[in-house]
């Protein structure tokens, strides 16, 4: 059992280290092209697509963007995004629980990012193994809703200590759900002492105006 598992250990080390070259591959190509990639990460249900398509109907006049969609299965994300006028590609992972960053760059080739414009990527909704693998994005953004619970920082810390900013979704609810907003933000800062809070509800518009203020701060950091 020890040489399995020894084995097993080897094989994540390996399959993680590959993933690295490569996604240092395409955070190059990033940084050349001037493309600002946010890697969007959440558990199924906490409101991604739908923030991300009204974020991109408050800021597709002011930049270039494109979106990766990541899913198991169905084409239902990315035919969402390309109903705001912007373009988007499907990745279906089927069993898989993540993207990893062979799948980026062959979805890059195919839609060609523009250069000096922001490439959102929707990963597959799941908490735990999208932590661990590095697309070549400039940094991960967690969306969280009120309705998950205020205690998910602690009982996931990997992603939210492998974040930049935690988009608190949904606070339209917090009247009708028992939830601590300020004790989640001391959770989340307990695994990671520098991450970023903003407060949203995509449906109602609250905080999005803050968010697209970061994302313009973070573009401009990045463009050429």
């Amino acid at each position: 059992m020890e040489k399995i598992n020894d084995r097993l250990v080897q094989l994540e080390i390996d399959v993680l280290s590959a993933n690295d070259k490569k996604a240092a591959q395409n955070r190059e190509k990033f940084i050349a092209e001037g493309i600002l990639a946010l890697n969007l990460v959440s558990s199924p249900g906490s409101g991604k697509t739908t923030l991300l398509c009204n974020t991109i109907n408050k800021i597709k006049d002011q930049y270039k963007l494109a979106v990766i969609e990541g899913d198991q299965q169905t084409l239902n994300d990315a035919e969402r995004i390309r109903a705001t006028g912007c373009r988007a590609i499907q990745i279906n992972t089927g069993e898989g629980c993540h993207l990893d960053a062979d799948m980026i760059e062959e979805a890059c080739q195919k839609i060609k990012p523009e250069p000096n414009s922001i490439l959102f990527i929707e990963n597959v909704g799941n908490l735990v193994c999208p932590a661990a693998f590095d697309l070549g994005e400039d940094c991960k953004v967690v969306v969280l809703s009120v309705t998950e619970g205020e205690d998910k920082p602690i009982k996931y810390p990997d992603m939210f200590a492998a974040s930049s900013l935690m988009l608190i979704n949904k606070v339209d609810l917090l009247p009708y759900v028992d939830f601590s907003v300020e004790k989640c933000k001391e959770y989340a800062r307990r695994v990671n002492p520098n991450i970023e809070f903003i407060e949203v509800s995509a449906t109602k518009g609250t905080g999005m105006d803050a968010w697209c203020e970061w994302l313009g701060k973070r573009f401009a950091a990045v463009s050429k």
